[in-house]
């Protein structure tokens, strides 16, 4: 199907297959340790490790395809901090992890000292937030990622899967509104937000109706009817 911007968008899939696929692990509660591009990562309790969608986000911010070299970059929603680690390693100027978990800050913080390290041009900013609602007013960023929690079905009672899987879509239209009302995008300034199993229009028409023009960065089909696409986000006047 087409939704209004013209991009071609899977249907929706059924509430059985949206829990089906997003299953929560049973070791979410102990420790563990996450391995990716040569790096060891520590997974603390209630962190979540990263699944191949997050990856989409890993894979292009480390080759450039996703470009922060010498750029102010928000990773929204961190977790362990793969992103930020690889921001790092590209040269981002100013690195903003940001999560609503304070343990998953602290855990993103971690990967980066110790993977990352003191480098000079380059500063780290760990910050507990929802969305962006503890930032200072005159924040501007030059890209923002986001794998959001946008799954519509309830997989879990447990807080920490409804934290980092099924919040629903509201998280998603409050994350472009404000992107929008506060001018969070620096002219030229690119968001990117990937998804699979959420509602794909609805995602779409909500960054259309905050005044944000919307293509297809990436699309990946994983012959098992779902497709995860990677949005690239850019106020109008910029697209």
């Amino acid at each position: 199907m087409s939704d209004p911007t013209g991009i071609r968008l899977s249907e929706p899939l059924s509430a059985e297959r949206v829990i089906a696929l997003n299953q929560p692990k049973k070791d979410l509660h102990t420790t563990r340790t996450y391995a990716w591009n040569d790096w060891e990562f520590e997974v603390p309790p209630g962190v979540f490790m990263p699944g191949a969608t997050s990856r989409m986000i890993h894979e292009r911010v480390l080759s450039g395809d996703i470009e922060v070299h010498d750029r102010r970059y928000a990773a929204m929603g961190v977790g362990l901090g793969v992103e930020v680690v690889a921001a790092g390693v590209r040269g981002a100027r100013i690195i903003h992890a940001v999560d609503v978990h304070p343990e998953s800050v602290e855990a993103a913080e971690r990967n980066y000292r110790r993977l990352v390290g003191e480098r000079t041009g380059q500063e780290l900013v760990p910050l507990v937030s929802y969305l962006f609602d503890t930032f200072p007013g005159d924040t501007q960023f030059d890209v923002v990622t986001f794998n959001p929690p946008a799954v519509s079905q309830t997989v879990s009672e447990d807080p920490d899967i409804v934290r980092n899987t099924c919040v629903g879509a509201s998280i998603v239209t409050e994350f472009f509104a404000q992107l929008r009302r506060r001018s969070l995008l620096a002219p030229g300034g690119q968001a990117f937000v990937v998804s699979n199993t959420a509602d794909l229009p609805q995602i779409a028409e909500h960054a259309e109706d905050n005044g944000l023009s919307t293509d297809v960065h990436h699309s990946h089909d994983w012959d098992s009817g779902v497709q995860t696409l990677l949005f690239r986000l850019q106020e109008h006047d910029a697209a």
